[in-house]
This record gives structure tokens, sequence and C-alpha cells, in this order.
């Protein structure tokens, strides 16, 4: 046993193998916010009650599990939250169908109800028995219990409730050896902050990844886009970032990562457009290298056996592979003005699709092999295409298709091809246990109410994004855009799109708060969404609401979709202020509601103090916010609101304030500013207690 950190520890049984999600990790441990954490100084399970068998099979590690005890975890897990009786496979998959554990995100890291949290370390397609099973003789005690006999197929096959002690099976293939790292809490979420901590920290966006994101149709040629950024500005619709699908390479599948000059001709001269509309240039990409790509030569002694879409696989755990993929990117694009990338492709598919990926069986340069590398890919190809921004001096916010352990600190953000919008919500709720962000995005819609309460969950969300490359028009065009005899638009429409620019509108008012939340990400650990547990571990209430969530220290975001004319909502313990109306309601108990469309339930722990920005139609770099201060509830108040330029690295050399909101009995608000920052993003324009 071997203590990591305040409150982290690490034990070791056989050899490990070489390319572990802590041998390739990118980031240093933040001691110091570690250290500032409460710590009992002890492991949160005796190493006498861990067992460990090493065969030709692999490793077997058995944990224990408490009765009562509840695990939360594994990634991004899109189908369940509460993984207590269940069996999860960390295995790689772009479709994640069914709820196995397949994920964009598989993490061997899971956390409970206890108040500690479980890292194996481990590339492998892992499995995690979360209690399912007794070992031989455990239930002697019970052979004269009389149960009744199951006749349905329910009853002989459902889901059945742990009962009693139990324990964590971890059963880990072809490895000759182990590290298992403990996190104490010693409450639930404080053992996630000791993992995000432990991964580096969370990320801290640029201002206007906060802001409202829109992907092109993906056949969009140089007239569709400059017509599409025209209308936004034109219809006052906020759009700070603006997505090119796969058609501006001339090759995509497998990639060229040149422009197409005939869609696209003199393409700079169009960015330049677009940047002078102050947009955010994001271009889609995924890793595999086509033969005309100028990188191709380069890389085929640094990609594996196998190619995928007849293009090279690299291999970005070995350091020139990396180099000559983030000095293309460097050159070819950062520095000409693009602002991200959307990482598509880098899992793998077995049940929606064919198996377009590379084979478990292949074989890289570095010696990671098919199933290592399909785990690890995500996180590796985050990393390389950090880089150029970290040599550019500015701050990223893109998207990636898959990501894994110890990820919290790249600045990507999960998404998914499938589109259930109820797992969509899920995937908001699950992401936080493990360090990772996720975004329900909004791409077309089968009525009017499918669009608004898409837009609405992804307006809440940590990236507002609508990914329209299946439509050439905006979605509220798209589901009722009929023209009438006079070329103007039907009057359900204007209200479709008034609708729309009222949720981006309320977006941007956010930004403030939620780049704060952010702050508290990348300094404490503490993950931006979350689920309810993690605030509420107390409430049993709390330990399977997979539809519901925190969006930082204040809100609570309760989704409804298509076809919910109601819904109950579960309030924990305390106040909460209804956002639009400003009701109260007493925690401890669930209520009913049923909102008009344009709302969707979201309430506000009493005593907060909440800073609305004054909506802006983009965030640039000199942009500076008007704060309406929302002061909830007739007790003082307070609030950290941070603040540096937005943008650029110089928060790392310690140029940010945090500013203290407070606000007394006696009515009064005020704001100090504490910090090395210069400028001033901020401006109250006005105070308003709401009871």
């Amino acid at each position: 046993m071997e203590k990591i950190a305040n409150g982290i520890w690490k034990f070791r049984w056989g050899e490990p193998e070489k390319y572990t999600p802590t041998a390739l990790r990118e980031f240093d441990i933040l001691h110091e916010a570690l250290e500032r954490l409460t710590c009992k100084g002890e492991t949160p399970i005796r190493p006498n009650d861990i067992n460990v068998t090493i065969s030709q099979r692999g490793v077997q590690i058995e944990l224990p599990l408490q009765e009562g005890e509840q695990v939360y975890g594994f990634g991004l897990q899109l189908h369940r939250v509460n993984h207590t009786g269940r069996k999860k496979m960390i295995r790689v998959n772009s479709d994640p169908v069914a709820d196995t554990g397949d994920s964009h995100a598989p993490t061997p890291f899971y956390v409970t109800t206890s108040g500690y949290g479980v890292l194996v370390d481990t590339s492998r397609y892992a499995t995690f028995y979360c209690g399912t099973n007794l070992r031989k003789g455990d239930s002697a005690s019970k052979k004269n219990e009389r149960k009744t006999v199951g006749t349905s197929e329910i009853e002989l096959y459902g889901y059945q409730t742990a009962e009693g002690n139990r324990t964590v099976l971890v059963d880990v293939p072809s490895a000759a050896g182990i590290d298992v790292y403990l996190f104490e809490g010693p409450d639930l979420l404080s053992a996630v902050q000791r993992y995000v901590l432990f991964s580096g920290g969370g990320c801290l966006p640029p201002m206007w990844g906060l802001g409202m994101w829109y992907r092109a149709y993906s056949a969009a040629q140089k007239e569709d886009v400059m017509r599409l950024a025209e209308g936004f500005r034109k219809d006052q619709m906020p759009v700070d970032v603006f997505g090119f699908e796969p058609g501006w390479q001339t090759q995509a599948y497998s990639c060229s990562f040149l422009w197409d000059e005939e869609r696209f001709p003199n393409h700079q001269a169009m960015l330049e457009q677009l940047y002078d509309m102050n947009y955010r240039v994001n271009l889609w990409e995924h890793l595999f290298v086509h033969p005309t790509s100028p990188m191709y030569d380069k890389l085929l002694d640094y990609s594996g056996n196998y190619e995928v879409w007849e293009g090279l696989v690299p291999d970005l755990s070995i350091e020139k592979a990396r180099k000559v993929f983030a000095e293309h990117h460097l050159e070819t694009f950062v520095n000409r003005g693009i602002s991200g990338f959307k990482l598509d492709e880098c899992d793998s598919s077995d049940y929606v699709h064919s198996n377009w990926s590379f084979p478990d069986a292949a074989v890289f340069p570095s010696g990671m092999d098919g199933e290592q590398m399909h785990n690890q890919l995500g996180t590796l190809y985050q990393s390389t295409l950090l880089e150029p921004f970290e040599v550019s001096g500015r701050r990223t916010y893109s998207q990636v298709r898959s990501s894994g352990a110890l990820a919290s600190p790249y600045p990507f953000v999960l998404y998914s091809d499938l589109y259930d919008h109820k797992d969509f919500i899920r995937g908001v709720v699950n992401a936080g246990f493990s360090g990772l962000l996720w975004t329900p995005e909004v791409r077309q819609a089968s009525s009017i109410e499918d669009l608004i309460r898409r837009i609405q969950t992804v307006v809440f969300s940590p990236m507002a994004l609508l990914n329209c490359w299946q439509i050439p028009n905006p979605p509220w065009l798209q589901v009722d855009g009929e023209k009438n005899k006079a070329g103007e638009f039907m009057e359900d429409y204007k209200w479709v799109q008034e609708t729309c620019r009222e949720l981006f509108e309320l977006r941007m008012s956010l930004v403030p708060y939620l780049y704060t939340a952010f702050a508290r990400y990348l300094k404490e650990g503490v993950p931006p969404f979350r689920a309810l547990v993690m605030d509420y571990p107390d409430d049993e209430h709390t330990y399977n609401i997979d539809d519901a969530y925190m969006m930082g220290d204040s809100i609570l975001v309760a989704p409804l979709v298509t076809g919910a004319r109601e819904r109950e909502v579960y309030l924990p313990r305390g106040d909460w202020r209804d956002f639009w109306t400003h009701e109260r309601y007493k925690g401890g108990r669930a209520y009913t509601f049923s909102p008009e469309l344009k709302r969707l339930p979201v309430f506000v722990k009493d005593n907060t103090l909440l800073p609305l920005a004054k909506p802006l139609q983009y965030i640039a770099d000199d942009s500076e916010f008007e704060l309406a201060v929302r002061v909830y509830g007739s007790s003082p108040a307070d609030f950290l609101l941070y603040e540096d330029d937005g943008f650029s690295l110089q928060h790392r050399e310690g140029h940010y304030n945090w500013i203290h909101l407070s606000y007394g009995k006696e009515g009064k608000g005020n704001a100090e500013r504490r910090g090395n920052f210069a400028g001033s993003k901020y401006t109250i324009t006005s105070w308003e207690r709401l009871g």
C-alpha cells in the first residue's frame, strides 16, 4: 500500500501492464487542492478486506459492498444511473444500445454512497459485478428461508435487489498484475472531487464555449454557410460557435485534413468573414489519415497494422506521431483562427453500424494492442489536439465522441449518434461521477414540442449545441417552415423562432454563473453538472433519480420530454424557489408540475445569489457583462463569482479574481473583487430580492 496524496492510496498486486490510464496520464495531481479537503487519513476499505487472484485468465479483485451501499460511475452510462446489482463491462462502443456498460467513455472508476471511490487502473475491457453474486456457502444461513416461487418471466429473470453484504468483483482479462486506487470521501461528492483532482483538475472553457453552438448541414457549401451565419446575426439569434461537418475536407472517411477548394473556394477569406462577424469556427474530423493527407507518409511507421476506411490509425502514445498530428493542426488550422475541433469516430462500433473500426487484435508500434488502444484512443486524441491551443496560448472548448479515465482536464464534451431524449438527459446526470462532460445535442425534431423540449435540455447542459448536420436549414424552419403566398412565414413559425431565441438568450444570461461553476471544477474538482445523489447522498429518494440534476451549486434542472404534459420532481431538503415564478417549495418531498411548453421545471436553492447577465449576441474576447443579481430568500446570502479574461491561459499565472457578492438583512448588495486580474468582465446593474 502506498499513500499517493491526501486521501488517496494505491494498492499493487503482481506486475501491472505498461499502458494504463495512469501510465498515460498528461496532468499532474493537484496536491494543494487535495490538502484542502477534509480527510480522516485512513483507507476507506481495509486492505485485508480486498481479495485479489492472479491466474492465466488475468486478475480478479473482490472489494466489499455493504448492505444498502449504492454504486455509481463507470463513465458515461446512458441507460442507468445506479449500478447496484448490475454487471458492467468497461468497453468503448459508439452504439451503447443496452445497459451492459459499453459506452462512449468507459471508465473503470466507481463511487458509492458510503463515501469513497475506486479506480482499477487498466485499459482492458474489465468487467465489474456490482453485488450481483455471492460466493459459494455465503447463503447457507438462509437455507431454511421460505420464499415465494416465481412463475412469471419477470419473477424468474427480473432484476432483484441485492440483499445483505456483497462484493464488487472486478475481472481484468490478460493482465498479470494491477494497481487499484482508493479515494476517501468522507462523502460521495468529496470522493469524486479527489478523483478529479487526482486526474489534474477539471477543465475551464473559454467563455465563448459556454454560449450557443450551431453545426451546419454536412453538405453545406460556402454560400450555405454564409447564408446561415448572416441569417443568425440578422435575426438576432445568439450564436458563438459555427461548426463545419465532414464536407469541408477533400476526403472525410478517412480524412485528408485539407480544405475542399471546390466547395469552399478561397476558404480563408470565408473564415475571415466569419471571424469578423464574431463567430468561432469548429471543424469536424476523425483520426484516420487518408493517403492524400500531407501527414500520411510521416505517420506510416507510427500507426497500427490495420487501416480504418483505408486510412492509417496513428499511435498517439508515441511522441513522434503526436508531434506530426499536432503540428499539422497548429500550422494549418489553429494559427489561422480555428477555435476547436469535433473529434468523431474515435470509439468503435459493434451493434448498430458495421464493424468499421480496427480489430481488438490489432498491434501498434508502442506495443499496445487493439483492445487497449480502443479504450485509450479518445483521451490520446484529446491530448494531442489540445497541444496546438496550448502553444497558441488560447483555450479551446471542443467535442469528442470517446473518452475515459482521468479525462477531466480535457476541454472536450462528449456526444453520441444515438438520439433518445431520455438517454440524453441521463447522460447529463451520469457524466459527473467520472469527471466527464456530455452534451444532449439537438439535431432534427419530430415536432415543435420535441424541438423546444430538446433545446431546453441543451440550454441547461455543459454545451448548448444544435448539431444540424442532417438538415439544410435551422430546426425552427424545418419543423414548420412553409411560407404563405406573400412569402412570409406563418405565425406558428414565428412563435417557434421567438421561443428558440428566448431560450438562446436564457443560456447567454447564465454564462457568468456557469463559468464560475467551471472555475470550481478546475480548482476544487466539483463537477459543474452532477446527479442529485452527489449533493444529497444521505437522502435515499435521490438514489435512483436519473432525470434531474444540479447545474452548479444552486440550480436544480428537471427537463421534460415530448409527450409529457407533467412530471414529478423531487426536491431535496431545504427550501427551493421556482426559477420562473419565484414560488417557494419545501424540500424533502416530490411535487408534480405541468409547465407550459416554453418552460421546464427549474429550481433555485433558497438563500442563493444568482447573477444573470444581459444576453449578448456573442461573446468576444473583450465582451463585458451587465449583471442583475437575484436574491432568493430573506436571509443574508453570499456568492463567489469567478472572473478572468475569458480566453487565454493567463489564469494559470494567477490572473483572475473572485468577486465576493453579498446581500445583507438591511437589503443592500455589495461586490468586492479579490485577485490579480486587472481587467473587469462584470458590472452589477441591479439587485432584486425575491422574498
